[in-house]
């Protein structure tokens, strides 16, 4: 990454690209070659840096000419002038690396270089382009993942609308139950059926095959006899033909007989072929025969679960049916609404156009108001420096007063410590002395009930002699 570098651009592309994507209205009207090269402007490569900070970060204008609330300035008077440079370096400290420029120093905000500048600013376009064309993707990516959302939302709809006709479809109404069972029924009994005339017909045509093969194998014998037979009479003829000189008359009649029986051997040599070949297409055919049985098993296992899916396909297609119907109302509706929204958009773009020139109106306005901007936060900063140096006097008198409370609170803290032993030295004599109380009180009723009772005996006495007188 440290060895990668960007195009250095040409004065003319710099000027022009500023014009055409940096700057706007007066200022890129106003901004020339010589503002930039030759012998650079400072106010204007200070203009050109605040704008593009505004475009990458979005700093406003007003936050260069702020100063920070969190640190105390003695004097912050002295920094009004250099408060906007000085901003204008931090931000552009921290946007040049991302641009891969490291050298950046406070010196060429100050007293700015061509060369020096040029190539600031060849990275600066590189970076910005970098940054549309990244946004770009990026907009083109999120379009393509709220597609992406909503069509995996339209499909979860669709797969949930299915998973419930498929439950329609596999569950059977309760009206039709019965006729499922009977239906059921039947097609078990029709298979038991089929099953049982399937092993009656194999069982036949085994059978017929067994006899069949026993057919063939006499027939295959008689014929080998039959071949032997021959052999031997022709083997005979050629001997008798050897020996015996017979009549020509003799000859012609036996040649006629021999014929004959040469054309009934044929005969019944070309029945046993036939019959051969007859019996030889059974046996072929026998295998067929079996797999049209399983065919024939098969389909009548399809056409119990056709007949049972039959209810629910009919019930399935008359609910397709209408939503065929309210789906051709819908497309209908669609094609009205798409002309009202074509007419629409012919309207909103006059409405954009009529838009666009109110916005150049307002971006005016809006520099306008800036420069009033500008002129209100020079005179606010004048005010707050005088708000600022009376809440520093306050400060001042809020930490003396601080002080001093701190100061009282200890002093109380130490009376209130001396009167807690002043209470509990106190309590300690109020104890001993409700003790002591407490002690004469029980002694001087102890005192006065024993004076009490003397008192008693004395009278006592004093009325015992005056009776006995």
């Amino acid at each position: 990454m440290e060895a990668m570098t960007f195009p250095r651009y040409s004065p003319d592309d710099i000027i022009s690209y500023l014009r055409s994507h940096v700057l706007a209205g007066a200022e890129a009207r106003n901004l020339v070659k010589s503002d930039v090269f030759g012998n650079p402007k400072s106010e204007v490569l200070h203009m050109i840096y605040m704008r593009v900070l505004q475009k990458v970060y979005g700093i406003r204008l007003e936050h260069f000419y702020m100063m920070p609330v969190n640190v105390d300035i003695l004097y912050p008077q002295i920094f009004e002038g250099f408060l906007p440079v000085c901003n204008l370096y931090i931000h552009m400290e921290r946007l040049l690396p991302v641009c891969r420029i490291n050298d950046f120093q406070i010196a060429d905000v100050l007293n700015p270089k061509t060369k020096r500048t040029a190539r600031f600013l060849s990275g600066i376009l590189n970076f910005v382009n970098f940054r549309e064309l990244r946004r770009e993707v990026y907009l083109e990516l999120q379009l393509n993942y709220k597609s992406a959302v909503e069509k995996h939302q339209q499909l979860e709809t669709a797969n949930r609308e299915a998973a419930v006709k498929l439950e329609k479809l596999n569950t059977v109404p309760v009206e039709h139950q019965a006729e499922v069972k009977q239906l059921t029924d039947n097609i078990r009994e029709l298979e038991q059926l089929l099953r049982q005339d399937y092993r009656r017909k194999q069982t036949a045509l085994q059978e017929v095959i067994s006899q069949k093969k026993s057919d063939i194998a006499e027939s295959t014998r008689k014929l080998n006899d039959l071949k032997v037979t021959m052999a031997t009479l022709k083997e005979e003829q050629e001997q008798l033909k050897s020996k015996i000189v017979e009549s020509p008359e003799e000859l012609k009649n036996y040649k006629e007989l021999m014929k004959e029986t040469v054309k009934k051997l044929k005969k019944s040599k070309q029945e046993i072929i036939e019959k051969y070949e007859g019996y030889r297409d059974l046996v072929e055919v026998l295998p067929s025969c079996q797999l049209e049985v399983q065919l024939y098993q098969k389909k009548m296992e399809r056409q119990g679960t056709n007949v049972e899916r039959l209810a629910s396909v009919l019930s399935e297609v008359r609910n397709l049916e209408d939503q065929l119907e309210s789906a051709q109302i819908e497309l209908k509706k669609g094609k009205t609404d798409e002309m009202s929204l074509k007419r629409l958009v012919t309207a909103k773009h006059e409405k954009l156009s009529t838009a666009e020139i109110r916005i150049k109106k307002k971006r005016e306005d809006v520099e306008q108001y800036k420069h009033t901007v500008f002129e209100y936060c020079n005179r606010v900063q004048e005010k707050r420096g005088a708000v600022y140096d009376k809440v520093t006097a306050i400060h001042k008198e809020i930490q003396q007063i601080r002080f001093k409370i701190q100061q009282l609170n200890e002093n109380a803290e130490k009376e209130e410590m001396k009167a807690k032993e002043i209470y509990l030295n106190l309590k300690a004599g109020l104890e001993k002395r409700h003790d002591s109380l407490i002690k004469t009180a029980e002694s001087y009723a102890a005192s006065r009930e024993d004076k009490i009772a003397e008192l008693k005996k004395g009278l006592l006495r004093v009325q015992t002699p005056g009776s006995s007188s």
